[in-house]
């Protein structure tokens, strides 16, 4: 399974003024796959330390930050002669030992030639107490669920999803039946990697299905693991409420579906320990399309989502006949899964501020407001083929944006004041920066 991650390894390994590098994501992302196979592919040695499965070194740094001494027990453990420049050195789930974290400063400051590695779920990190953090001294990677683009090359599509990367929409659209079959995959399946490779063996919807749910499990299991006890309740009910919010007309969050009478206050720590943990997503709502969005955001409104548009159909006990019924997956649900799929993708390669607009009487709406490369790109999420859109049209003869995206069904379209650009296609890379309207309206 090709990961796009692995490129910006290779990126890293290259830079002159690399520095440690923390992976962050949610468990069962593929963290720990990512980085033996960037190791087994990109080095000579690979030296591999999972602290959770060793606990007996779990106190390697608790007396000291000696890097000559680390490395000794490293290659005891190992069994390798570690050398600068062709060994990779991957400490995964660091969380587990005792100032684990804390020691990537000292060899960022006094071995900065060694190639060093920390993965471990956000569960475990956001939330390891008494650390002392290394501010400045390493870098930073996010990995999540495999994009649409990952799930075409692990279906074997590589040069259909060559094609869709480079923006051939006069070629694509002779696929378009094809792609609209594999997104309604990607709907069902979704991009946790485990889900999509044994999709891509067998087919099997049932099995695919069996391991969502295992991993649902999973994080519940986490939830009373990781989390303060006094907040795991608070916790499942915002993890659980999820579908019921994007089931809605209106998908801002609504702490009364919640339990009657629920208030911010009680449910703000939850909510925030599930998107440390790379649960969920958030999108804010904006009062005006201006840079930087982030100071017009209502902090007040907002919207959340899944990581995953798979697990939220496995959440919503969405049924494999709705995946063969022609389109009935997008326009079903109210939109919710469309909705879900085009904020996983926008979020998924890019860590640009993603918010969504209504005016001040909420009677018009655009779904995303995005803020790339110095611009204020709306983005409206049509599930089918009818592409009204009077809330669109409306914010664009206000605001005037230099980009307006429609995204739908239907195949690539320039306008004078917008472009469609076909749902499968939304997240391929430099679809934000290459489209471009001419000026004026319709």
């Amino acid at each position: 399974m090709y990961r796009t991650k692995i490129d910006e390894l290779i990126q890293w390994k290259n830079s002159p003024i690399r520095k440690p590098l923390i992976l962050r994501g949610a468990r069962q992302v593929g963290k720990t796959w990512l980085l033996q196979e960037f190791g087994r592919t990109n080095y000579d040695q690979l030296v591999y330390l999972n602290f959770e499965d060793t606990p007996a070194l779990q106190n390697m740094f608790a007396s000291d930050f000696n890097i000559e001494r680390i490395l000794t027990v490293l290659q005891v453990h190992a069994h390798v002669t570690i050398t600068p420049e062709n060994t990779l050195i991957v400490f995964d789930e660091i969380q587990s030992a005792e100032r684990g974290i804390t020691s990537l400063k000292y060899f960022c400051e006094h071995a900065p030639q060694y190639h060093v590695i920390a993965a471990g779920s956000l569960l475990g990190m956001n939330l390891h107490r008494h650390v002392s953090f290394p501010v400045g001294k390493v870098d930073f990677m996010d990995l999540r669920p495999l994009s649409f683009s990952e799930f075409l090359l692990a279906l074997g599509e590589e040069q259909l999803n060559t094609i869709l990367g480079a923006g051939k929409w006069d070629i694509l659209s002779v696929f378009t039946d094809k792609l609209k079959e594999y997104l309604r995959y990607y709907f069902y399946v979704g991009g946790m990697p485990e889900a999509a490779a044994r999709f891509a063996q067998t087919r099997d919807w049932q099995e695919v299905r069996h391991i969502q749910r295992r991993i649902l499990n999973t994080y519940e299991g986490d939830f009373s693991k990781h989390a303060p006890p006094e907040m795991v309740p608070r916790i499942r009910m915002v993890w659980q409420s999820i579908p019921a919010q994007l089931a809605k007309e209106n998908k801002k969050f609504i702490y009364g579906v919640l339990r009657e009478g629920a208030r911010a206050k009680d449910f703000e720590l939850a909510i925030q320990w599930l998107l440390d943990s790379g649960l969920l997503l958030k999108s804010h709502r904006i009062s005006k399309p201006h840079l930087p969005l982030s100071a017009y955001q209502d902090f007040s409104a907002f919207k959340l989502f899944l990581h995953d548009v798979g697990l939220l159909g496995a959440m919503a006990g969405l049924d494999m006949k709705t995946i063969i019924e022609g389109n009935a997956i997008f326009t079903g649900f109210k939109g919710a899964f469309t909705e879900q799929y085009v904020m996983q993708q926008l979020r998924l390669n890019s860590n640009d501020y993603i918010g969504y607009w209504t005016n001040d009487r909420s009677t018009a709406e655009v779904d995303f407001v995005v803020q790339h490369e110095g611009e204020v790109i709306p983005i409206e999420v049509k599930a089918g083929e009818n592409l009204k859109a009077k809330s669109f049209k409306t914010f664009y003869e206000k605001y005037r944006p230099e980009k307006a995206i429609r995204t739908s069904l239907s195949d690539y379209k320039e306008e004078p004041w917008m472009v469609n650009v076909p749902l499968y296609g939304i997240g391929a890379s430099g679809v934000l920066t290459t489209t471009e309207r001419t000026a004026g309206g319709s």
